[in-house]
């Protein structure tokens, strides 16, 4: 039954709701990148594999943040990187000392996906940013969607070409080896080495990638697994109870 969803979920993935994390393979030929020309062509000069690649670690460094999701399932431990994307680490956490996220759900489940969460109203169509608004993508060559990493939900671009990026986020939880077909001129090895334990690289430089689970991937295993509706929604509801900072980013 998951599988059969997870086939749905991607076939009809251009018409899901406002604010839902676009999970189609066949997507990445068409969706828009928040990359324009001069930054992709500056960054086919770049040295992918000499790049610092902070998912790969489960060290906290001092320039880093570290919270704790306490969800009804367990807790999670994801570090953030406020270097690569400090826009999107400055809403989060923002929201999470704000109370914002308390008693959120995760509103939309697919196993060998991903987990979303981060709206109020609970349904994907809510949710704005400590901007009272939308704010653009953070695309970085050093952050990519393997599994474990948490990222933005959004929307697409808006009619100017800008991000839509509110408070809903998702953690990605696919287990299958993706590493087939990535190009070494695209990917660094050995991002290209962690795919293969799982994750959505059709969604690279769609979606902001602003974390990475260091503890607790055992709890979004067991909130993929939980059983949902014809909507991905869980049945019974799976709730972030708060979140705690446990370290902020020096500068």
């Amino acid at each position: 039954m998951k599988a059969k969803k997870f086939i749905a979920a991607t076939a009809l993935i251009a018409s899901l709701a406002l604010f839902s994390a676009c999970g189609a393979k066949t997507e990445k030929k068409t969706a828009a990148s928040s990359t324009d020309s001069s930054e992709t062509k500056a960054s086919e000069s770049v040295d992918l594999n000499a790049l610092d690649l902070p998912q790969l670690s489960d060290k906290v460094s001092e320039d880093e943040d570290l919270v704790e999701l306490v969800t009804t399932e367990g807790t999670i431990e994801i570090k953030l990187f406020p270097k690569q994307a400090p826009k999107t680490v400055e809403n989060f956490i923002t929201h999470a000392k704000d109370g914002y996220y308390n008693n959120v759900t995760f509103h939309r489940v697919i196993e060998n996906f991903m987990i979303q969460g981060g709206d109020p109203k609970g349904d994907g169509t809510g949710g704005e940013s400590i901007w009272n608004g939308t704010f653009d993508d953070e695309i970085s060559n050093q952050l990519y969607n393997i599994r474990g990493a948490l990222s933005m939900a959004n929307a697409g671009t808006d009619e100017n070409g800008k991000g839509t990026n509110g408070s809903q986020f998702f953690i990605v939880q696919n287990q299958d080896d993706v590493s087939d077909g990535l190009l070494k001129d695209d990917y660094p090895q050995k991002i290209i080495d962690a795919y293969k334990n799982g994750g959505t690289p059709y969604l690279d430089k769609k979606h902001t990638v602003f974390g990475q689970v260091t503890k607790g991937m055992d709890v979004v295993d067991k909130i993929a697994a939980v059983d949902t509706d014809d909507n991905d929604k869980p049945k019974k509801d799976i709730k972030i109870e708060k979140i705690n900072i446990l370290q902020e980013a020096k500068e």
